[in-house]
């Protein structure tokens, strides 16, 4: 039967059709909603200071600013705001290195000295771009070096010079063989395009990339130029906030020196979307091939959980840290889905922020914010002492508080900051608090040694620091302060104990450092077993039942475990630094 214009079948089919649209538009309406109420949350309790965008294929879903761009000026954060991408610069840099390779003026199979003829060749004849690429090369990443902060971080270099810090040092690993995510391979990548185009890597970018795609809100930050809308970044404290510690742009280069903005890392994504960014398809083909740990060229390529029943959505994403700045770039690729997420304060949480707004997205609870103990109890011992603000963390932790965060990190940043101020006697109280609440942790030994030390208390630093190896064998500065306070380690210190299979088996699971770094846990035939992002799996030895360490690599783990056995994360220890990573599987 023809339907004719005025006829009833049409006419429910119009109203259906209208009634659908309807239902869609409050649907997105309503997640918009509950995503800002949910970033809103963070950004009240100081842990995100920045801009969203959140789209779907090509619309914008939901975007905001939150807080300021700029402090002294009062000026807002708006999803125009240009930040520092940090690390979302490498997928530049591989696009630049790809578009190269289809013009025949590079290949992916090249060796260094290929296209850098005085780089050392015992080295450089075996490492070719793609182990650039994929981090497999084993050259060490120069901001690892302990000496970096302090003697490379606020000094200017050309490309070439730079180079020779790194070039003449032996490898880690056997090129090809292991994942160890490394800036000097992003910094060489960006060497080789000079010297092959003739022409400094930013310019090379914007002729090749940049302009082409219409992204004029994206290129290289330098320092001294005057860069529109450009934010400034900082460092957060308990008291409030901070400038950001100085960076030359020099030394991220191409590894990390790209600012962008909400908008126009959309567009880009748009771009790659639809295919609009390469001459050959191969070449977007080889960037979203995963290698080693599930890294492409310049991006990761992984399963993301959602929710607690198993299920997994495809994820194409990337994260960046540099001074004063945090972007996290999310693309989900089978559904759609963008979330870009970028900070201009350190220490907030993005990534916890990105997986609150994909939680909402697919319909999951999002895990709210929670208020420092840290900044809390500050307030309590200005106005009424150390002892009222020790009796108020016990009052919380008895009452099991859910809307604290009550992780080590907390009572050691809130100590080291009685220490830095001179009040020795608070710190080391509050020090003391932490070796309470978490006396597995070797950490909180050595730093309340650090403590006693400064008050002269030499015999209880030294047992202190007895404990933190004793904890962690591979804890290299507290072997160093007891050979200075003249104490001889014991022979077994720090031995091996044994823990039963069914606690191991709880620790089974993935740990998310940050975007880019997860650690899975397993236990096979006997042993707890650790596997970080693009390495080699490594056993976890136990010196308790939530402490363990890793000999190989001279790391320590704490397991976060809850009063009913829940298991919430994981703190890893190496280098000095301190990680928290939460059990996302």
């Amino acid at each position: 039967m023809r339907v004719g214009r005025g006829s009833p079948i049409k006419s429910l089919i119009v109203a259906v059709s209208l009634a659908a649209a309807a239902l869609q538009t409050l649907r997105a309406q309503d997640v918009a909603v509950q995503i800002d109420d949910f970033i809103s949350q963070y950004h009240q309790l100081r842990q995100f200071n920045g801009a969203v965008l959140v789209g779907k294929l090509d619309s914008v879903v939901y975007e905001a600013g939150f807080g300021l761009a700029n402090m002294d000026w009062g000026i807002p954060n708006t999803p125009d705001t240009k930040f520092r991408v940090g690390s979302v610069t490498k997928q530049f840099t591989a696009t630049v290195i790809l578009k190269l390779v289809e013009e025949g003026k590079l290949r992916l199979d090249g060796k260094i000295t290929d296209y850098l003829p005085d780089y050392p060749r015992e080295t450089g004849d075996r490492i070719t771009i793609h182990h650039l690429l994929t981090h497999s090369s084993g050259i060490p990443s120069y901001t690892g070096f302990p000496d970096f902060q302090t003697q490379y971080m606020r000094n200017p270099f050309t490309p070439d010079s730079f180079v020779t810090v790194f070039s003449g040092m032996e490898l880690e690993f056997e090129p090809g063989t292991t994942f160890r995510y490394n800036n000097s391979g992003y910094f060489l990548l960006g060497v080789i395009i000079e010297h092959v185009t003739g022409l400094p890597f930013h310019e090379v970018l914007r002729q090749m990339v940049l302009d082409p795609l219409g992204l004029e809100d994206t290129g290289y930050d330098h320092n001294q130029e005057i860069i529109q809308r450009r934010a400034s970044g900082y460092a957060k404290t308990l008291t409030g906030y901070e400038n950001a510690e100085y960076l030359d742009m020099s030394l991220p280069y191409a590894a990390g020196s790209l600012y962008s903005t909400p908008r126009d890392l959309f567009k880009w994504d748009q771009l790659l979307r639809a295919g609009e960014v390469f001459a050959e398809p191969h070449s977007a083909e080889s960037m979203f091939t995963p290698h080693l740990q599930n890294y492409g060229y310049g991006w990761v390529i992984r399963d993301l959980p959602i929710g607690n029943d198993g299920k997994k959505v495809k994820l194409v994403e990337h994260g960046g840290g540099i001074n004063g700045f945090i972007t996290g770039f999310w693309r989900l690729v089978d559904d759609g889905y963008t979330v870009i997420v970028m900070d201009n304060t350190e220490g907030s949480k993005v990534t916890a922020v990105q997986q609150g707004i994909v939680n909402i997205l697919y319909g999951e609870p999002a895990v709210r914010a929670k208020h420092s103990v840290a900044e809390t109890l500050l307030k309590i011992i200005e106005e009424r002492g150390i002892e009222a603000a020790v009796q108020r963390y016990s009052e919380l932790k008895a009452a099991g508080s859910e809307d604290y965060d009550f992780g080590q990190a907390e009572l050691n940043a809130l100590g080291y900051h009685y220490l830095d101020e001179g009040d020795i006697a608070t710190a080391t109280t509050l020090l003391e608090l932490n070796v309470e609440a978490y006396p597995d942790s070797f950490n909180t030994y050595d730093s309340l040694a650090e403590a006693l030390l400064r008050a002269a208390d030499t015999a209880g630093a030294a047992a202190n620091y007895r404990k933190s190896v004793e904890l962690n064998p591979s804890n290299e500065n507290g072997k160093r302060m007891l050979a200075q306070l003249g104490v001889e380690l014991d022979a077994g210190l720090g031995d091996a104990v044994t823990v039963s299979p069914e606690v191991l088996l709880r620790y089974a699971g993935d740990y998310e450092l940050r975007s880019d770094l997860t650690i899975k846990i397993t236990f096979e035939d006997g042993v707890l077993l650790g596997q970080a992002t693009g390495q080699g799996k490594v056993e976890l030895v136990a010196t308790s039942e939530t402490h363990f360490f890793v000999e190989v690599v001279e790391a320590q783990i704490t397991f976060d475990v809850a009063d009913d056995g829940t298991v919430n994360g994981l703190t890893l220890y190496h280098g000095g630094a301190s990680l928290y990573a939460a059990k996302v599987r």
